[in-house]
């Protein structure tokens, strides 16, 4: 079986070939274009986020059974006109989930504590013990929604700071334990501290977060955003913002991550959003570490080795 792959991968990816028995091309830095010419003689194709994959790249892979997704999430492939082709799709979550946990939890401490805002103060020479008074994350109600890899790693960690997690997943049910308790949204809307988001970008889910879901909130809450930015209204955010609705905000994704790009609705909220003393973000690298980027690999040579009957 012949393996297209158009993304830079971690390099242990070489071993694919040898370990699967497949003859595997490797062209991290291939254009779209070429990409057109050359998958037509394929059977197989890795991909991470270079382009999308829909109905007319499908067209010019008429051999194609299986694509591969080195990260997490399937926004990037048009998931129905693969399975009109019969075409098996995976994706690499189990991959990323401990970073994007570590990560988020990271985000979370160094903004209850004020750790970023006043390692720049000391760096200006203001010693400022007061106004840096943080706040614990121990006995705070963290709402979940996703409860899928990254959802569930992230819930498990918060329960070592001696947070209450309240998990919902609309696909998923029986998944509560002395540690989780399922929940429904309205259970959440009326009782997290914390609010954070774990699940894919469809059209069930684009910019389910606006003004309404806010003000659904008992409390004013943090906000946490490590999955996708077009989950959320960026807008109706900054407005929560700056009404106290929402406290702070912790964000690795946004609606526009091409931050040059912008247009001006989106870099007036991008500006309030970077300059927010209660705002921290990152540039969607919650699940980019070093060790990520080889179990990613590890994961999709398993899925394919299973897709293939090698295990």
């Amino acid at each position: 079986m012949k393996v297209l792959i158009v993304d830079e991968m971690h390099e242990s990816i070489v071993h694919m070939p040898e370990e699967l028995g497949l003859e595997v091309d490797y062209f991290p830095n291939i254009a779209l274009s070429e990409v057109l010419e050359k998958v037509s003689d394929y059977e197989g194709l890795i991909i991470r986020s270079k382009f999308f994959i829909d109905e007319n790249f499908l067209q010019n892979a008429p051999k194609l059974r299986f694509i591969g997704r080195a990260g997490a999430g399937l926004d990037l492939i048009d998931i129905d006109a693969c399975k009109k082709r019969n075409i098996e799709i995976f994706a690499a979550n189990e991959g990323n989930r401990i970073a994007v946990a570590e990560h988020l939890i990271g985000m979370i401490l160094s903004l209850f504590n004020k750790i970023e805002k006043s390692h720049l103060e000391i760096k200006n020479g203001q010693w400022k013990r007061e106004e840096n008074r943080g706040e614990e994350l121990f006995g705070k109600t963290v709402g979940i929604i996703g409860f899928g890899n990254n959802g569930e790693a992230t819930a498990s960690r918060l329960v070592a700071f001696g947070c209450k997690i309240l998990a919902y997943d609309k696909y998923r049910y029986g998944f509560g334990n002395q540690y989780v308790t399922e929940s429904t949204l309205d259970e959440i809307f009326r009782e997290a501290d914390i609010l954070s988001l774990h699940i894919p970008l469809t059209t069930e889910t684009n910019k389910m977060v606006d003004k309404a879901f806010f003000d659904k909130f008992s409390k004013n809450i943090y906000f946490c955003n490590v999955a996708r930015g077009e989950l959320v209204v960026q807008d109706d955010l900054v407005d929560a913002l700056k009404i106290g609705k929402v406290k702070g905000a912790c964000l690795d994704v946004l609606e526009n991550e091409k931050i040059n790009k912008l247009s001006e609705s989106q870099q007036k909220s991008f500006d309030y959003l970077k300059n927010h003393p209660n705002v921290i973000i990152t540039p969607h690298i919650a699940g980019w570490t070093f060790e990520s980027y080889n179990r990613i690999n590890t994961v999709l040579k398993d899925k394919i080795a299973r897709f293939l009957g090698l295990k």
